[in-house]
């Protein structure tokens, strides 16, 4: 089990563009049609199966919604700092 993070752990580590939701890390992505979300979606669940961290996806007409938290631990820790970060470089790529 990973530990929980700190107040100013995730504030310090927390990606671009991401914010705190209580004990959830969101972001939402834009895009210009829903057919690029929908596959944006996809790579999101295919990296989270390879890292067995599985972050809830809301697909909107123009957006995705991804939140990130560690159900076991009941919080933040570093497996969902991590899962961003990869969602994040797979998405600049």
């Amino acid at each position: 089990m990973a530990d929980l993070l700190s107040d100013e752990e995730i504030e310090t580590e927390l990606p671009d563009h991401w914010e705190r939701e209580d004990d959830e890390i969101v972001r939402v992505y834009e895009f210009d049609d829903y057919l690029r979300g929908v596959n944006f979606a996809q790579m999101v669940g295919e990296i989270a199966e390879a890292q067995f961290h599985h972050p809830e996806i809301i697909i909107r007409y123009s957006g995705v919604e991804i939140r990130l938290t560690s159900h076991e631990e009941g919080g933040i820790t570093e497996d969902d700092i991590e899962m961003a970060d990869l969602i994040e470089s797979e998405r600049g790529a």
